[in-house]
């Protein structure tokens, strides 16, 4: 079918069209994405240098940082440069490029996030035989399936999107090339993107949170059989990290894709997606940190100068 775009490029709405908003929004999320590039590439360059966090656990962690720094870095800068400029535009090329790897980043978290619960679930119910089964070879096929995943969400939703003609509505009510922002805007049937968007959502909500849910049911039923106050503590401790990351995750990204679009308002699905492109990847590295004990003496031994070795 042919192609009948007739458009060139898209405007962003943007948060708010106040102009006496734009320098505190900006100096804001300039501080945010700071935070975001020191607090993932910092738990990168941690865990690379420090050969007690050479585990899978960590190997895990430090990919989760590098998707969160990923995906952030493919809207925040951008967004960063809207604030400053009066034309917040973007080609039709920049917004396909901009959603292909916004996709691609975005699946491969969930699905990281799952390979993590099953990670925890190894080596928690099974710790004398954790670094067997969790072998270089398993933890690495469970990063590159993600990936792969995450190829497959980005290239069906981009090239069903930009399929689709754009006849005369340019304006993205948005602050990026959101699939269901960018959708909207077609003179074109767009029922079948909603439907593969929709049926795609579902499905890896379904089986991500399937993975998760059984894994800490198995996770939770070896803790209660830890004899120790101090093991279960430790493990409760561990588990409770991801479990907090997973929840602030998937519930942001339910409330986004699943939910019928009628159920919220434009503005509330910009702060909304907000917290998962901008805040999460800042929490994130913050929330492992500041709760994991063995990253914490690890940060504590690199600015007291010892050595990670």
């Amino acid at each position: 079918m042919e192609n009948h775009t007739t458009i060139q490029e898209f405007i962003f709405a943007g948060f708010t069209e106040s102009s006496n908003l734009q320098v505190p929004l900006f100096a804001f999320f300039f501080v945010v994405y700071v935070i975001i590039l020191t607090g993932n590439l910092g738990m990168i360059f941690l865990i690379r240098i420090n050969s007690q966090l050479h585990t899978p656990m960590y190997f895990f962690l430090s990919n989760l940082s590098f998707v969160d720094f990923c995906y952030s870095t493919v809207v925040t800068p951008k967004m960063l440069m809207d604030f400053v400029i009066k034309r917040n535009a973007i080609s039709l090329i920049g917004c396909a490029v901009q959603m292909w790897f916004f996709g691609l980043f975005l699946a491969t978290e969930c699905f990281l996030l799952a390979a993590m619960a099953y990670d925890r679930y190894m080596a928690i119910s099974n710790p004398l035989l954790y670094t067997v089964i969790m072998s270089r070879r398993v933890c690495v096929q469970l990063v590159v399936i993600p990936y792969l995943i995450g190829v497959l969400n980005a290239t069906t939703h981009t090239t069903l999107t930009f399929q689709l003609s754009f006849c005369s509505h340019y304006i993205i009510n948005h602050f990026f090339c959101d699939i269901p922002a960018v959708i909207s805007l077609s003179c074109s049937d767009t029922q079948l993107n909603n439907m593969v968007l929709f049926v795609l959502s579902c499905t890896f909500g379904i089986v991500n949170t399937s993975v998760i849910i059984i894994s800490y049911i198995y996770i939770l039923s070896a803790i209660l059989r830890i004899r120790s106050s101090a093991g279960r503590h430790k493990a409760f401790s561990t588990c409770s990290t991801h479990l907090t990351v997973v929840t602030i995750f998937y519930g942001t990204l339910f409330f986004t894709y699943v939910r019928p679009s009628s159920s919220s308002s434009i503005q509330e699905d910009k702060m909304v997606s907000m917290l998962y492109t901008v805040m999460i990847p800042m929490l994130n590295p913050l929330i492992y940190s500041l709760r994991n004990k063995e990253v914490k003496d690890a940060v504590r031994r690199l600015f007291r100068g010892k050595s990670l070795l």
